[in-house]
């Protein structure tokens, strides 16, 4: 069941009202390929711009507070906790993970994502002069606790293909 859509078919936001408030958590990753020159200046505090990871960092925060400004129909939330980890993996990738909470009436995961998102477009406009080649892939829902639906963690198998 579509929950954002009315018995007319018409997109709508989901009415939380009723709904208690429980701690929420959401964890979402997303990866950055580049080349391994590119890692290397990030990694060697080399990169003209500053440190990429904290920039990133700060944007994808700066963003999981504002995910209801840029995705329509979800809530405002009232974050409680909001990490985001960059790491690199030699020789070419880096790992953006971002877990959100709160206690509320509604998920975190929108936050998750889009903090995740944010981070790794950060990097590529950061390093973009050098690497315009950069790959931002597998950005998804690692895994989710609280609400109605409960506990949800990702597969370590693909499922999806697009």
């Amino acid at each position: 069941m579509l929950t954002h859509l009315d018995e007319q078919g018409r997109a709508n936001m989901v009415d939380v009202t009723d709904k208690a408030n429980t701690q929420r958590e959401a964890t979402a990753e997303a990866w950055v390929r580049m080349l391994p020159s590119t890692l290397a200046m990030i990694t060697d505090g080399e990169h003209p711009k500053g440190d990429v990871f904290a920039v990133a960092r700060i944007a994808g925060i700066q963003a999981a507070k504002r995910t209801h400004e840029l995705i329509p129909l979800c809530h405002p939330l009232l974050l409680t906790s909001i990490k985001v980890h960059l790491t690199a993996h030699a020789p070419d990738q880096v790992q953006i993970t971002a877990t959100c909470k709160l206690s509320g009436q509604t998920g975190v995961e929108m936050e998750a994502l889009t903090a995740a998102s944010v981070a790794a477009l950060t990097i590529y406009d950061m390093c973009k002069a050098v690497d315009r080649a950069m790959v931002i892939e597998r950005t998804q829902l690692l895994e989710k606790l609280g609400g109605k639906s409960g506990h949800y963690q990702l597969d370590s198998t693909p499922s999806h293909s697009c």
